[in-house]
């Protein structure tokens, strides 16, 4: 099986033990640009020059009939607060919303943009969109990654049609700060929802091609592009454990599903986990064994920060290459 690993930026991973071996032991790869969505754009071809996060999503969201036809935007709740001089973003999608809470904004939203012409909808709490007719022309949005603890001024939308959706921003702002919800959120402790947050533009691919067998990721966006490329998906945290690579459990566990015996390939991604410790102990050190086994007959690691090595089981054996901590 060949294995490929999607992992946090070096920097990030860099001090790892295991991934300090690997480093050192393995071989380089043509670096790509950095950040989520080349590294996933370099596993999943959409023909997108970015990916189109919002339609993505939205396919597991809602069962839209019609959604291929639209171009989808992600309006995702936010919470902002102004300090001595600007304007920050500090939370995204994540506020702990709700079902009546969500439906309750919502409401109060869907006129402001149906006026506009864009149909406002929340199927669930975190993740919020706008429909937009087909060939809509839209500006540049910055990702929440992007823009999270940052001057909301530095990433505020760019390009045509970009003071068009700053005003719909300010008046999406006035309408949510005036809220009754919100004030009794503030009341409770919890943050207000405040704002919204432009991202992710694109009409759902109707083809996606991939190079691997399965994937085992916790990420919507995974999920979504491979149901579109008919391979295996698996939820990290609740089906998944690197001790699945002990022996004859590996096979029926990741439900190869085309009867073919062959080399598989498989995609996990860890991209997520900050906590490099954990992420050492609970999955580096069980596949660097695997891999010292010849159950795994190679590793790819691509870093989110562009950077991609491969490690093989014959590498260990490169004792004279000096192992270091990457800077």
């Amino acid at each position: 099986m060949r294995l490929t690993l999607l992992l946090p930026a070096l920097k990030r991973v860099g001090s790892a033990s295991v991934v300090v071996q690997w480093l050192a032991r393995g071989d380089g790869a043509d670096a790509i640009a950095p950040g989520r969505d080349a590294a996933l754009r370099a596993c999943f071809a959409t023909g997108a020059e970015t990916l189109p996060t919002a339609a993505l999503t939205r396919s597991l969201d809602a069962r839209d009939a019609d959604a291929p036809d639209a171009l989808w935007l992600r309006a995702d709740p936010a919470f902002v607060m102004a300090d001595a001089v600007t304007l920050r973003l500090l939370a995204c999608g994540h506020l702990g919303l709700s079902s009546e809470e969500t439906q309750a904004l919502a409401q109060t939203l869907k006129p402001l943009f149906g006026d506009a012409g864009f149909a406002f909808d929340a199927p669930q709490s975190e993740r919020w969109y706008l429909r937009c007719a087909r060939g809509t022309t839209l500006p540049k949005f910055a990702t929440p990654e992007e823009a999270l603890g940052d001057d909301l001024a530095d990433h505020l939308p760019e390009g045509e049609q970009a003071r068009r959706w700053r005003g719909l921003l300010n008046e999406a702002q006035v309408v949510l700060t005036q809220h009754p919800l919100n004030a009794s959120r503030t009341q409770r402790g919890k943050a207000p929802v405040n704002s919204l947050w432009f991202w992710g533009a694109g009409v759902l691919p109707t083809q996606v091609r991939s190079e691997f067998d399965c994937v085992v990721s916790d990420d919507e966006v995974v999920t979504a592009l491979a149901r579109i490329a008919q391979i295996s998906s698996i939820q990290r945290k609740l089906e998944f454990s690197p001790l699945l690579f002990d022996g004859l459990k590996l096979d029926s566990s990741l439900r190869w599903n085309d009867g073919q015996e062959r080399e598989r390939s498989l995609l996990i991604d860890l991209a997520d986990l900050r906590d490099i410790c954990q992420l050492d102990a609970d999955w580096l050190m069980s596949i660097d064994e695997a891999l010292k086994r010849g159950r795994i007959t190679q590793l790819e690691l691509r870093f989110e920060s562009g950077e991609r090595y491969v490690v093989k089981p014959a590498h260990r054996w490169r004792f004279w290459r000096r192992v270091k901590t990457p800077a």
